[in-house]
């Protein structure tokens, strides 16, 4: 058994492959390594670190302000650098073991199946009442354990985007349009690319009223470089409210 064999194919797939099992005890422990690669990777997932920090470190909830998500991006905007950090790296954490998880169990394919519902969890995380952040960071880590050329692909685009125009999300949705095809070229046709596409739908999908206020022109802008104060200032603030209620006003409308 090489170090190879177990990232490829995990410990339980390397067993059944070995064994000789008969049909029924050979799938209940196939079933078995899904289902905890499944349901571990979703509970680690939910343990979302912008609430976590913002309630610890602040005393408050981070979804009570900005887009109202308790992601990096907006403990960047509201609380400042060390809180987006610290968050970032939380959540990249959970994401990393989550993915060693399925990998471990059955090698590849259940590692992104762990990746893909440790960022349905951070999402609609269980713990907070389903209401999590957007899953970019989450996605990125999972990218960077599994396919690192894509990743410093994505990273190099993102970097340009944010950099140039100030604007994470355009960033993040950018990345997500190319993913699949930038995954698909590197690595050609396989289950990877099924997973690539849902993540890629899912997160630009949870970035709908980003690209509604990116149209209109009212989307946030985030400095990387320049300082920030600990809480963010109450015009940014409500004109991030402003444009929410706007678009749920348009929503009953319609």
């Amino acid at each position: 058994m090489t170090y190879t064999e177990v990232m490829y194919k995990g410990f339980l797939g390397i067993y059944l492959e070995k064994a000789g099992l008969s049909a029924f005890p050979f799938f209940a422990l196939m079933i078995l390594g899904y289902i905890v690669s499944i349901v571990v990777p979703y509970l680690l997932g939910s343990l979302n670190f912008g609430v976590i920090l913002s309630k610890k470190l602040y005393n408050d909830d981070i979804r009570k302000y900005g887009s109202g998500n308790a992601g990096m991006t907006n403990m960047l905007r509201v609380y400042g650098k060390k809180a987006a950090a610290l968050t970032l790296l939380g959540d990249a954490l959970k994401t990393f073991v989550s993915v060693m998880i399925g990998r471990l169990i059955m090698g590849e394919m259940l590692a992104y199946v762990a990746g893909l519902m440790c960022i349905i969890g951070h999402v609609y995380p269980i713990y907070y009442k389903f209401k999590g952040g957007k899953g970019v960071v989450a996605t990125a880590m999972m990218v960077l354990m599994l396919n690192p050329k894509v990743f410093a692909i994505l990273f190099v685009i993102f970097l340009i985007i944010v950099i140039g125009t100030k604007y994470i999300s355009l960033g993040s949705v950018m990345c997500m349009l190319i993913y699949p095809l930038v995954l698909n070229r590197i690595e050609g046709p396989s289950f990877s690319n099924i997973i690539a596409i849902l993540i890629a739908i899912f997160v630009i999908y949870l970035h709908r009223s980003n690209i509604k206020r990116l149209l209109n022109g009212t989307e946030s802008k985030v400095s990387l470089f320049k300082k920030k104060d600990k809480n963010k200032s109450e015009s940014e603030e409500a004109s991030d409210d402003d444009s929410e209620n706007n678009e749920k006003g348009s929503g009953d409308k319609k």
